[in-house]
């Protein structure tokens, strides 16, 4: 790959701006393989909160509380969910525990093969200790201005 400068011209270059570009690129690329399968990013998070749920399911508030941090969903989750249970993805008992139906297993093992897919082309060229520093650096920066970032 080119580089758009030498290493010290790269190394002056605006933080805000590269971090932007990459996650306009990236994002817009996972975005673009869910949209193949009819999903967003918020519902395509709530699938994978239950895919590995038991029968007992898991409550709606902890699935909310979860993912509330995500690209800044916050409140969004809800209807979100209304929507997965209306279209028979996700079941919710009186309780409000969630489950996947079968339909909502099927449909998270297709993106899930597609968005692995989007991922692997992300990553080709970039060794795991190169993406781990890239990771600690933005890391490092964030916590150095007092931001707040989490994933698990």
């Amino acid at each position: 790959m080119d580089y758009s400068h030498d290493d010290a011209g790269l190394a002056r270059q605006p933080i805000g701006y590269w971090s932007w570009a990459a996650h306009v690129a990236t994002v817009g690329h996972i975005r673009a393989a869910l949209a193949e399968h009819g999903l967003t990013q918020p519902p395509w998070w709530v699938l994978n909160q239950l895919v590995e749920t038991d029968e007992a399911g898991r409550p709606r508030a902890e699935v909310v509380a979860t993912l509330r941090g995500y690209l800044g969903v916050g409140d969004a989750l809800e209807p979100e969910i209304d929507t997965l249970i209306a279209r028979g993805h996700v079941t919710q008992d009186t309780a409000a525990r969630l489950r996947l139906t079968a339909e909502g297993h099927a449909l998270r093992a297709e993106a899930y093969e597609r968005v692995g897919r989007a991922t692997a082309e992300i990553h080709a060229g970039i060794p795991d200790e190169e993406f781990v520093a890239a990771l600690k650096v933005l890391q490092r920066m964030i916590h150095n201005v007092g931001g707040k970032a989490w994933h698990h």
